[in-house]
């Protein structure tokens, strides 16, 4: 299948945006610019009035715990998660991880996202088919807690996960391994999941020092902050994306850049849940991948991508004092190259010859987009997702003219709310 999309603005690796064409072959971007005359292709999108950018990587999220949005808000993180969330996920099945999973396929598709790095469980098998009915590119991992007393069927969920879904859906669905946190992976378990990846020749996705109390309570317990404390354990040594790392020092910033680990950075969530600021102007100074993350929806609450570009770009700013912190086009290469690169799509999160063709197009005829002075500006601080017009994962439009292509809306939204009735009322 040849797909041409004509005289769109697109948004280059280089952060222009000019008026060209991209000619996609398969699953793959084949050229950008003029169209040769043997480039003769099955389909023509016109692209005027539109800007192309390569799809928005959700670099952290829980994806079906959309069935918990607005169930518990405003509390602190700990007191969050014991009282509320635990409780209501100890009760889902394999149903409820299936339409809640569903449910944020369908957000992200409708706002722009073309893959996610989603930690969650049990069941994350029923994850995985989703990601491969809607289209989308999933990055999964069962969620380990080490002090539960099923730690070791946990890892070794995820090890069958790795085993029947790695590479699945034409490649779409990638595992890695999970362990939730330090402070509920004692070492040992740690050392267990180390093991597991290595095996499996498999990475790493790991909440890493999300709050102070975390930080204070891996020193009381261990004597080291976490990074130093996990690096002792031999989990960094698989490749690994840590999320949040909100709290950290010199020393941990060394680990990470020893490690070559990525960072997913959840501006919304650290926000809501008060945990704090992450240094993400230091981490890009020091050439750290730092991406973009929402969490989950019952911590942000939602799977807007774009909306997590326009909060790295104004949280930083005000943080430092410095309008220069975080500007439009590496706000922008955070939801999208960065995060390609930060889930290990390395192929993706570009619009240039040979990236896979994970291309989403806003509309811009509307007000939001005019005047036209700076589409790069225009997209970090003025656009809105709602003007996402058409959203295509290695060549296959999932969306296109507002039009889903792979999904049921009305079925999904029914579903999923039966299914939150069920776990909450």
């Amino acid at each position: 299948m040849k797909t041409l999309i004509k005289n769109v603005n697109a948004l280059l690796p280089d952060g222009t945006t000019p008026v060209t064409n991209i000619m996609i072959a398969g699953d793959r971007i084949k050229a950008v610019g003029e169209v040769p005359a043997d480039f003769q292709p099955d389909k023509i999108i016109e692209g005027s009035n539109h800007l192309a950018i390569p799809g928005l990587v959700n670099a952290h999220t829980h994806a079906s715990m959309t069935l918990l949005r607005s169930y518990a808000d405003d509390m602190v993180l700990m007191d969050w998660l014991n009282q509320k969330i635990w409780p209501v996920e100890a009760k889902m099945n394999a149903d409820d991880i299936y339409w809640g999973a569903m449910l944020a396929a369908l957000e992200m598709i409708r706002t722009g996202t073309t893959a996610f790095a989603d930690m969650y469980g049990p069941c994350m098998d029923k994850v995985a088919e989703v990601v491969i009915a809607s289209g989308l590119r999933g990055v999964l991992s069962r969620g380990l807690i080490g002090v539960a007393p099923d730690a070791n069927e946990k890892l070794a969920e995820n090890i069958a996960l790795h085993k029947d879904y790695h590479g699945a859906g034409e490649g779409r669905v990638t595992v890695m391994f999970a362990p939730h946190a330090p402070y509920t992976c004692p070492p040992d378990y740690l050392k267990k999941v180390s093991q597991a990846a290595g095996e499996c020749r498999a990475e790493i996705h790991i909440h890493m020092s999300e709050t102070q109390s975390e930080v204070e309570g891996c020193l009381n317990d261990y004597g080291k902050r976490p990074f130093a404390h996990v690096e002792a354990t031999g989990l960094f040594e698989h490749g690994t994306l840590a999320a949040h790392c909100v709290h950290l020092d010199d020393e941990d910033i060394e680990i990470i850049k020893k490690h070559d680990i990525r960072v997913a950075h959840n501006p919304g969530s650290n926000m809501k849940l008060a945990s704090g600021v992450a240094p993400v102007p230091r981490l890009l100074q020091e050439k750290i991948c730092v991406a973009l993350g929402t969490d989950g929806t019952s911590s942000n609450n939602n799977l807007d991508m774009l909306e997590e570009v326009q909060l790295v770009a104004l949280l930083h700013k005000v943080d430092t004092l410095d309008p220069l912190a975080v500007d439009a086009l590496t706000a922008v290469k955070m939801g999208t190259e960065y995060g390609a690169q930060a889930v290990g799509l390395k192929e993706a999160g570009r619009l240039a010859p040979g990236a896979l063709a994970d291309i989403v197009l806003f509309d811009m005829k509307n007000s939001m987009w005019c005047p036209r002075h700076n589409l790069v500006s225009l997209l970090a601080y003025s656009a809105r997702s709602s003007s996402v017009d058409m959203v295509m994962v290695a060549g296959k439009a999932l969306m296109e003219k507002g039009e889903l292509k792979t999904l049921d809306e009305e079925r999904i939204l029914f579903e999923a709310q039966r299914c939150a009735d069920r776990l909450t009322k």
